[in-house]
């Protein structure tokens, strides 16, 4: 019989891709147990590839939540993109989400074109894929099977998942699908560790994440948030300074609010939910700054943890 010290481990890469405002992040988050991606309504929320660490039984699984694949207009917009096929190209498994409303709602819209263009990619790159149709609760059966039947090119899928990454029904069939796809070796991450993400990147996408939930239409797409200084204390604590990057005097202007309330209100929520994740007192310290079409410069790119495109 063999004992607990020789079973053989597993451990590999799954990569989420789709459309964005798919629920990749939600997905991710739901699968690893803990916040590792953020979250928001707004589309293209998530800029890089973020990993999530997840433990089944003898298996590690890196989730890798990617950027959502569309057609890009701008130099950021083409960076996003080329994060997400990458994580796709890298991994031992990936999983397709389909926004399954949007798409049955509005069958020729880009959400459809979207997924289209992306089974076409894993076509063009001989990669079979699970196809996870997302926001299924409360959509009637009638309009789902159809649904199902239309994405489901057999070429490209093996598998077909039905769930709401938000309540996380049935989201445990996927980790059990992506687990079974892992290969034999060693586990890469400790077993407490729940993502791949420097602590400052982390700490600046919080910051984001609750710019885009208190202005969201208001706020101006190309918008950065920096983490300039991490400062740790004698008493424990930590000082953090972050810079809010926009392009135009007017967008700046926004992001501060009516006497400074907005960018107040931003740095109160980041700064509860940094205190929560870190377990210890933060002080956080919000700039912001004006530069120009920043998302053309190459510097930005790294600090946001994308490789820069060349025309």
């Amino acid at each position: 019989m063999e004992s607990v010290s020789e079973t053989k481990t597993r451990c590999g890469f799954a990569a989420v891709i789709g459309a964005p405002n798919a629920g990749k992040s939600t997905l991710v988050n739901a699968l690893v147990g803990s916040k590792v991606s953020i979250v928001t309504p707004k589309v293209q929320t998530t800029r890089m590839r973020v990993r999530g660490v997840a433990i089944r039984g003898d298996t590690q699984i890196v989730f890798v939540d990617t950027p959502g694949i569309f057609k890009p207009r701008r130099r950021l917009d083409r960076a996003m993109v080329n994060a997400a096929w990458a994580g796709a190209g890298e991994a031992d498994a990936v999983l397709v989400m389909v926004d399954a409303p949007a798409v049955a709602a509005h069958g020729e819209g880009l959400a459809a074109q979207d997924s289209q263009s992306i089974i076409e990619g894993l076509k063009q790159s001989n990669r079979r894929a699970a196809l996870v149709l997302n926001k299924v609760d409360g959509m009637p059966r009638a309009d789902l099977l159809p649904l199902a039947e239309r994405l489901n090119d057999l070429s490209v899928f093996e598998q077909v998942f039905m769930i709401s990454a938000l309540t996380s029904d049935r989201v445990e069939d996927v980790a059990a699908w992506t687990a079974a796809k892992m290969p034999e070796g060693p586990w890469l991450y400790p077993p407490d560790q729940a993502a791949d993400i420097p602590m400052r990147l982390l700490a600046a996408e919080i910051t984001r994440e609750k710019l885009y939930l208190r202005l969201h239409d208001e706020l101006p797409y190309a918008t950065m948030v920096e983490t300039e200084k991490w400062e740790e204390r004698k008493d424990g604590s930590v000082k953090i300074d972050q810079v809010i990057t926009v392009e135009r005097e007017g967008q700046k202007a926004i992001v501060l609010g009516k006497g400074g309330r907005a960018v107040k209100a931003i740095g109160e929520a980041s700064r509860k939910e940094l205190e929560e994740m870190l377990g210890r007192r933060v002080h956080l310290f919000l700039f912001v700054k004006v530069r120009e079409n920043w998302a053309d410069r190459r510097e930005h790119y790294a600090a946001i943890g994308l490789e820069y495109p060349e025309e």
